[in-house]
This record gives C-alpha cells, sequence and structure tokens, in this order.
C-alpha cells in the first residue's frame, strides 16, 4: 500500500548530559519517513529552505523516499533547539524558528492524492484537514497531535479526529484532550471523538495500543544506553504505520505487531544523535531485535 506522510523537515541543535550538536537533520516527517522506509516507500510532503543540505536530499532519496513533495523556498530550513535533563525524559525548548515552515501549505501531488495510507504528522490541524481534503479514497489515515493544538486549536483538531482511523499522541495530551486521568478512560473518550485506533506512548515506558476493543502494551525496548530521544516518538509512529502499509493487515494481532516494530524502530533512533542510527538499519538488524523482543516479553502460562 502507497504511504504518504505531511509533517516538517528541520535543523534540530540538541543539548544531552553527553554533548551538544548543532544543525541535526531533524523534523516529524524526516523521523517518520526514514522508519517506514524499512518497510515501504514513503512520499514526504514537507518545505525547506535554500539552506537544504544536499547531503540530506540524498540520504532521504538513498532510503527509498519520494520527495517529489518536498518543496524547497526561499528563507531557511526550520530550526529547533532543546536540552535534555540528565534523566533524558524531560527536555527544555531552548529556540524555536519556524523560518519556512510558517507560510507551509501542503499541496499533495495527483499520485500522492490517490495514496492508500496517509500520516498528518503534527502540524495545525487546519493544515491537516487541508490534507484531508486532497486525498480521494484512503484506506487508513492516522494523525498526530501536541498539547499546542489541543490547547490552542481545539474545535479544529476535534474536526480531524472526526476523519482519521488512528490518532497518536502521548499520555500528557490524552490527559489534556479528554480530561480523563485514566489512560483507558482517555482513549474510549478518544475513541468517540472518532479515531478507532488510539495509541498513547509513554516514552521509556512504552505504549498502549486501543484498538476498537483489543487494548495491548507494547513496552520500550531496553538499552544500554539513550544518546538522544529526539524523534523517537515520529520514528515509532513511522515504524507503526510504515508496517501496517507494507502488510495491508489490519488485524488485531497485525496491529499489535504494528506496534512492536514501532517500538524497537524508536529504540534504533535514540541510540545515536539526529538519524545517524536509523539510517544504518537494515532487515536482519530489525529481525533480531524483533527476535529478542518477543523472548523479552515471552512468559509461561500460570500454574496453581
Amino acid at each position: 500500500m502507497s504511504l504518504v506522510v505531511v509533517g516538517s523537515v528541520a535543523y534540530d541543535t540538541v543539548e544531552t548530559p553527553f554533548g551538544k550538536h548543532a544543525d541535526l537533520l531533524g523534523g516529524s516527517g524526516t523521523y517518520f519517513s526514514l522508519s517506514a522506509s524499512s518497510f515501504v516507500a514513503p512520499s514526504l510532503v514537507a518545505v525547506v529552505g535554500e539552506d537544504f543540505r544536499a547531503d540530506d536530499r540524498e540520504l532521504l532519496e538513498r532510503h527509498g523516499v519520494d520527495l517529489a513533495g518536498l518543496r524547497s523556498v526561499a528563507g531557511k530550513t526550520f530550526r529547533w533547539g532543546g536540552r535534555y535533563r540528565d534523566d533524558m525524559n524531560g527536555r527544555d525548548t531552548l529556540f524555536t524558528e519556524l523560518n519556512v515552515f510558517e507560510t507551509f501549505a501542503p499541496e499533495l501531488t495527483p499520485e500522492q492524492r490517490r495514496a492508500s495510507c496517509v500520516f498528518l504528522g503534527n502540524i495545525q490541524p487546519s493544515l491537516q484537514a487541508h490534507v484531508l481534503e486532497q486525498v480521494e479514497s484512503p484506506h487508513f489515515v492516522a494523525a498526530d497531535t501536541m498539547n499546542l493544538w489541543i490547547e490552542g486549536a481545539r474545535e479544529g483538531l476535534l474536526g480531524v479526529l472526526a476523519h482519521v482511523d488512528a490518532l497518536f499522541l502521548n499520555d500528557e495530551e490524552a490527559q489534556q484532550l479528554t480530561g480523563k486521568r485514566s489512560m483507558v478512560l482517555a482513549a474510549r473518550a478518544i475513541q468517540e471523538l472518532g479515531p478507532s485506533l488510539v495509541v498513547i506512548k509513554r516514552g521509556e515506558h512504552g505504549a498502549m495500543v486501543f484498538n476498537d476493543g483489543d487494548i495491548f502494551y507494547v513496552p520500550a525496548f531496553p538499552l544500554e544506553k539513550v544518546v538522544d530521544p529526539t524523534g523517537a516518538g515520529d520514528t515509532f509512529a513511522g515504524g507503526f504505520v510504515g508496517y501496517l502499509a507494507r502488510t495491508a493487515d489490519f488485524s488485531p494481532m497485525n496491529v499489535r505487531r504494528a506496534a512492536v516494530v514501532g517500538s524497537l524502530m524508536a529504540s534504533f533512533c535514540v541510540e545515536g544523535y539526529s538519524v545517524e542510527r536509523l539510517k544504518r538499519v537494515d532487515p536482519e538488524t530489525i529481525a533480531e531485535r524483533y527476535t529478542s523482543f518477543l523472548e523479552l516479553t515471552r512468559f509461561p502460562p500460570l500454574e496453581l
């Protein structure tokens, strides 16, 4: 199945307990696309400035990402800077420079309009709605959101949720959107808004997947060292949706399998700065980590 992703491409400045790095390739569209590219050839819709490096464009193309929808316009590429705390769970935003992303208006090519699967990255709900108006008859539409849109563009977001099949958000955002402290109750409330599939990301504690009446918990893969958590959530979504698009199987068991794939792809992401680790992932490495994941979560039946 064909997959279109609409999101941001950015240059990040990241500070972690292990050091500071500037002008790293980032953005929700970038992380999602590179993760999904392990399973399908995603088509990216985004905007960059004149300063977007040729090497970064070649990296995306080399991983099979279709860049027909990547517009290059006068100005600078979106930039973001953040500092992670010692526990690597919390972070502080140091600066956000929207630059060319401020006037981003996603326009899909004729081929992208016919996509089977669509992922609406973390952009303004009005832009997500604009994309929905362009796609013809997608089989599966997933969206991401954040606290900024929940608070400042709630009505627009609710309008989008009524027309999507899946929503990805973190636990704080789920609580903010629904007013429910229990993630089970929050997921049910979100399902009543439209999406039958709700994926609540919980960082180092994994994710909870609510698929109609099926509830599944996938842990985060345990690592000796987390280098840079930036983009882990988008990488998770890319692996999740990319695997569903590859298999064209939306059964409850395969959705569970896709969640595990998303979690292990995110585990690769955090092992290096920016996309350094993601760009070295191959099918054999994915299969090996998936097998390890199975062993980590396998336990015998209870005997009384």
